[in-house]
């Protein structure tokens, strides 16, 4: 999902490869199991595998029992069919989930995941209520986050909302939502603003009367905390949570 999860420290080769492929197994099994679409997200590589259970079938993104690799993190071609109220909505509480984490404890943080209700189209353009589930699946002892599987089931419950919800002892609550008002200083907001127009760093470094490294710096915190890989990504999701 993010710069700062890319650029962390990861396992060796061999162990990455066994430990995918199991994980890549699960996220399979879901999907058949619980009918669900299941993306397993590879912070290391940058890229996402997707699993197609029979809801997939309903919500027109594949057939059932088929899979999709993606070279990106983001599934923009399921994003795409979530309600743009409702999608704003998913990324600012996922960024609350990200930052909150930080704070637990390295060995409890795979107790929690998050749970979205939210609306996606159907095969027949009509929105339907989605269960959304994430769970970083795998955190290495140096905390750095690897692997995040999303779960997309079909619901009955019309409530639109998330929670968190820690599986060890039942508990879920709410999270003090991250807003894009709020997620961004005034001057990386008017960084950002000048990257989206397409001007160079050193260009807006002229204009801001600022340094080449504070530009940079500035750059580099804005993609930690929108969880981005580039500046084009930083443009996207800033639109899309108002920024911009």
């Amino acid at each position: 999902m993010n710069d700062e999860l890319l650029k962390q420290l990861f396992a060796d080769d061999k162990q990455y490869s066994l430990c995918l492929e199991e994980y890549k197994s699960l996220a399979r099994m879901y999907a058949y199991n619980e009918n669900a679409v299941a993306v397993l997200s590879d912070m290391k590589s940058n890229a996402s595998s997707i699993y197609y259970g029979k809801v997939a079938l309903k919500l027109g993104l594949g057939d059932a029992g088929t899979e999709e690799f993606i070279h990106s993190i983001w599934e923009d071609k399921i994003l795409n069919r979530i309600h743009p109220d409702d999608l704003v909505e998913k990324q600012l509480q996922e960024l609350s989930f990200f930052h909150f984490l930080k704070g637990i404890p390295l060995k409890n943080r795979g107790d929690y995941h998050i749970v979205n209700h939210i609306r996606m189209l159907d095969v027949d353009g009509v929105y339907r209520s989605v269960l959304h589930r994430m769970f970083y699946v795998a955190i290495f002892p140096n905390g750095s986050v690897w692997l995040a599987l999303c779960l997309y089931n079909l619901s009955s419950d019309d409530s639109f909302g998330s929670s968190v919800v820690n599986t060890a002892d039942g508990r879920s609550f709410e999270l003090e939502k991250t807003t894009g008002k709020n997620l961004l200083p005034n001057r990386e907001k008017e960084v950002l603003r000048l990257i989206n127009s397409g001007i160079a760093s050193k260009k807006i470094a002229q204009m801001l009367s600022i340094s080449t490294n504070t530009v940079n710096r500035h750059r580099q915190n804005i993609l930690e905390k929108l969880q981005v890989n580039n500046s084009i990504e930083a443009c996207r999701i800033a639109k899309g949570l108002k920024i911009l």
